[in-house]
């Protein structure tokens, strides 16, 4: 039997953990194949179709994107990248993302175009596409970047819009929930300083 003070000891320790835990937050894996160890966040952060117009209709679906920061760490040669998801719900299509200006990242400094890149190739991905006919790539990212993106106040992801006819306007999406915290975690558990 266990006495009633470890009890209370085991019951404080797991509500510390519980109200420690966000819901975004980082994780950190090792590929044993190829000894690289992967830093993530366990869930990418979602992001929502801006609304075009009412003209869309009340049956147009919503299209959605994610991104997610990730560390490559391969016995001390580190390297980032972000990942990005694009899975559209409606009629709208985006670009090919995996083109050179494809995806521009909005922020309160000004609009960064992102640069594709090929990800190390390790056993599996930091993470899961939601949509299977989405589009997924993996984007540059360096530590200034990350800094300025857990900065800034905006964030949001604009994609080159592949439209009907001559509706070729960019297609932004916007987080569902603020972005700063969730980034500034990842920084901390990756030993990023704000510096």
């Amino acid at each position: 039997m266990q006495s009633p003070f470890v009890q209370s000891v085991l019951w404080a320790a797991l509500l510390a953990g519980c109200a420690g835990q966000s819901s975004i937050k980082p994780a950190e894996v090792l590929d044993e194949r190829t000894g690289v160890t992967v830093g993530a966040l366990q869930t990418p952060i979602e992001l929502i179709e801006e609304t075009r117009n009412a003209a869309a209709g009340p049956n147009a679906r919503t299209s959605f994107g994610y991104l997610g920061p990730v560390e490559w760490d391969k016995s001390g040669d580190i390297s980032y990248g972000l990942w990005i998801h694009v899975a559209p719900g409606n009629d709208r299509q985006i670009g090919n993302i995996h083109s050179q200006g494809g995806v521009t990242l909005m922020l309160d400094d000004g609009p960064v175009a992102l640069t594709p890149i090929d990800a190390p190739a390790v056993g599996s991905g930091p993470y899961r596409p939601v949509a299977s006919w989405g589009q997924t790539s993996y984007f540059a990212l360096d530590v200034a970047l990350l800094k300025r993106m857990s900065a800034s106040s905006t964030l949001a992801l604009e994609f080159r819009g592949n439209g009907n006819g001559n509706d070729q306007s960019p297609v932004q999406f916007t987080p569902t929930h603020g972005t700063r915290d969730t980034l500034m975690k990842f920084m901390q558990a990756r030993g990023i300083t704000g510096d």
